[in-house]
């Protein structure tokens, strides 16, 4: 069965101002309802100024308890979409989204789930935690630090939620302005006895190493980070029979065995193959054979680089947003796939 189209329209049926810079979009699919997990986010597409851009917003909702799907978006200085959809967008407009997508979403276990969320990476643990509270009996405990009471987003939603699940969660409360910046210290307190629990963080890369690397263990550390691209292997040492490595193009099939390693981009219309590099991913192949694929975070964590393998196999260096049943269907990640043998064929769908 063919896959739907990546991006589709919604309708924004709702705008809710949760803090001075920070808005939740209510959206309504135009062609139904998204099927998503708890934790998982939307790439939204936008043009501003004739450039079209992309950026990743997780849900603030959870399927089992929200029967709105709701993208919660915070206004970076200088964020180029986030502005742009807090000064453009109103109620009733329509916007470009992808299907739900990411792999952040709650793992089966027995005990206790920590959270950990600094500023905004509250918002697709809210979604994690309101999961949690209705299809589990596990305690929820969370750690959230911000800069100041006034910039603390879902204040009165995890207020709600202690008062309808008392002894189950418990929110501790991390203001910069009155305490300094959080330590490890401070963490490792917040843990306490439950060092085998699951964590879950999502918040600015600092925060979340900070947390990481102060977490007594032995419990699982699951993390959201839409941020900094893994690095890239060792390079392979050069081949001994002169291969050639450079940027030709052709437009035809790819390399038969013992040839020159070959890339094939399908997109659209357009069929390239280029001749292998080391270590180069497969959007970068791409793009250096003059393509215009979609991308957006190359960091393996929204998905719109997405594509199908239909020859050869690739390794992905970081995968933080494809189910394992979509890499068993073929789906790469192009930001992140590293061609394995001599050819593979890659199409973007």
């Amino acid at each position: 069965m063919p896959r739907p189209p990546l991006f589709q329209r919604a309708t924004v049926t709702r705008i809710v101002r949760e803090t001075a810079d920070t808005s939740t979009f209510v959206l309504a699919p135009c062609e139904g309802p998204f099927s998503y997990r708890a934790g998982q986010f939307c790439t939204f597409r936008v043009r501003v100024n004739g450039a079209e851009l992309l950026r990743s917003y997780s849900m603030s909702s959870a399927p089992e308890t929200d029967d709105e799907l709701m993208t919660t978006v915070k206004r970076v200085p200088g964020g180029r979409v986030s502005n742009w959809l807090h000064d453009n967008v109103a109620e009733g407009d329509e916007v470009e989204v992808t299907r739900p997508m990411g792999v952040f979403c709650l793992r089966p276990a027995e005990g206790p789930l920590l959270g950990f969320c600094g500023g905004s990476g509250i918002t697709p643990i809210l979604s994690l935690v309101k999961s949690a509270l209705a299809t589990t009996d596990r305690p929820v405990r969370l750690l959230c630090a911000d800069r100041d009471r006034d910039s603390a987003i879902f204040l009165d939603a995890l207020d709600d939620l202690i008062g309808r699940h008392a002894g189950r969660l418990s929110v501790v409360r991390h203001f910069d302005d009155e305490r300094g910046l959080l330590d490890a210290d401070a963490v490792r307190a917040f843990v306490g006895p439950d060092g085998a629990a699951d964590s879950y963080l999502c918040g600015p890369e600092p925060f979340m190493d900070l947390v990481a690397e102060a977490l007594p263990g032995p419990g699982r550390t699951f993390a959201e980070r839409f941020g900094t691209p893994a690095p890239l292997p060792p390079a392979p040492e050069p081949s001994s029979n002169g291969t050639d490595s450079g940027s030709g193009t052709d437009s035809g099939g790819s390399a038969s065995g013992g040839g020159t390693p070959t890339t094939t981009i399908v997109l659209g219309k357009q069929r390239v193959t280029v001749r292998r590099r080391p270590n180069e991913t497969l959007l970068q192949s791409a793009r250096r054979a003059g393509l215009a694929p979609p991308f957006s975070c190359e960091a393996g964590n929204c998905a719109t680089c997405m594509a199908k393998l239909t020859e050869g196999t690739a390794t992905m260096r970081v995968n933080d947003a494809l189910t394992e049943e979509e890499v068993a269907e073929g789906y790469v990640l192009t930001c992140q796939g590293i061609p394995d043998g001599d050819s593979v064929t890659v199409v973007y769908e």
